[in-house]
């Protein structure tokens, strides 16, 4: 989507099919909002096909060991809510 091809293959050269570095770093903000790894820019350009960027994904993510987050539990609503940081500012500043 983000080259414009109606396919790419795992092995295709990100930089030879079109990529350049802005899209690259659209690339990656998408892929940590859809896949929540944080890839470096410095590593698309080390691995820049599919195939060798997601081998040295699984290579780092098997470093750094399992890493869960706790889930999220959502508020009551019952009562009143605490003020985040910037309504904090803002009410101060009002103030």
């Amino acid at each position: 989507e983000l080259l414009g091809l109606q396919q790419v293959s795992r092995h295709d050269n990100f930089f030879e099919v079109g990529g350049h570095s802005l899209i690259a770093v659209r690339l990656l903000s998408r892929l940590a909002q859809t896949v929540g790894v944080t890839v470096s820019l410095a590593s698309l350009f080390a691995h820049p096909t599919l195939a060798a960027l997601a081998l040295a994904l699984t290579q780092t993510l098997e470093q750094a060991g399992a890493q869960t987050l706790p889930a999220i539990v959502p508020a009551a609503r019952d009562g009143q809510l605490p003020l985040s940081f910037a309504q904090q500012r803002l009410w101060f500043l009002a103030q």
